[in-house]
């Protein structure tokens, strides 16, 4: 008998790390959690692209999109930019999001890294 919930098989296919090819631009790092009662599952996911103005147009496309249906919930942790070198296969985290506040690049950094493979990923808590 399965006794996974319908909203942590929705969470299982969500990517953990979602960001622009290259370049330097905003990221937020999201946590999604379940709405079914009894159910305590959660994932925290990066998402960073360069059309976003501010990082709340980031968190709110993707907490839209991930929260129809009515069985799944997000919370904004914080943000930050992100500078993605793929010619270098480089990934550099840092900054903050005045509107979020600073997001732990340590946990972004390592799901940047388990989604980019022999890449270098850093992290600093300097720059905006």
């Amino acid at each position: 008998m399965c006794t996974q919930t319908r909203a942590a098989a929705l969470m299982a296919n969500i990517p953990e790390a979602d960001i622009d090819p290259s370049g330097v631009f905003k990221y937020v790092l999201i946590r999604v959690h379940s709405r079914e009662e009894g159910d305590d599952s959660e994932v925290d996911i990066v998402r960073g692209y360069g059309w976003a103005s501010y990082h709340a147009d980031i968190y709110d496309k993707v907490s839209e999109e991930l929260e129809k249906g009515g069985v799944l919930d997000c919370e904004c942790l914080g943000g930050g930019r992100i500078k993605h070198d793929p010619e270098a296969k480089k990934i550099h985290v840092y900054g903050y999001s005045q509107g979020f506040g600073r997001a732990n690049h340590a946990v972004a950094t390592e799901k940047l890294k388990a989604r980019f493979p022999g890449y270098e990923v850093t992290w600093a808590n300097e720059g905006y």
